[in-house]
């Protein structure tokens, strides 16, 4: 599992749940945050501009799970065969990354033409448990897609 760190509000429930799968963490983050926890390696790259995103890209094997709310990221995630999930627990696939794309796309649209969009509710426990629900359901499909295709190989 992957995790988008940076202002990333479910890592230690994401942590607690990928313990119990025995599913291993890596927390990516830049030098202006420095996430560190029990059971997870943490690679801090450089600050700069998606240098997190692209090093987890190119990190990421077919069916990791990805934790991110970058639709960008999530959309180069899913090219690469993971599961994507943001912290509310919406998983990101390639049936609905094109539309959460182009309603970033407008957002930025309205913004740079000095219109305003609504920012993000302000987090609740409903949202954790949505996540940490959703977060269960693709760990136990990841897993058992990887042993379905290790079934096939051997």
């Amino acid at each position: 599992m992957l995790i988008d760190a940076d202002a990333c509000p479910v890592v230690d429930i994401a942590l607690s749940v990928s313990s119990r799968y025995e599913i291993k963490t890596i927390l990516f983050c830049d030098t202006s945050h420095n996430i560190e926890r029990e059971n997870a390696i943490t690679i801090t790259v450089p600050k700069g501009a998606d240098s997190v995103d692209f090093r987890l890209v190119n990190a990421i094997q077919k069916h990791d799970i990805v934790i991110t709310q970058d639709y960008g990221l999530a959309a180069m995630c899913i090219a690469k065969g993971a599961y994507v999930i943001d912290q509310n627990g919406r998983e990101m696939t390639s049936d609905n990354i094109d539309q959460l794309l182009a309603f970033r796309y407008e957002s930025a649209k309205i913004r740079r033409s000095g219109g305003r969009t609504k920012g993000p509710k302000k987090r609740t426990e409903k949202n954790n448990i949505t996540f940490e629900i959703k977060f269960r359901q693709i760990c136990e499909r990841a897993i058992s897609t990887v042993q379905e295709e290790r079934l096939k190989h051997d």
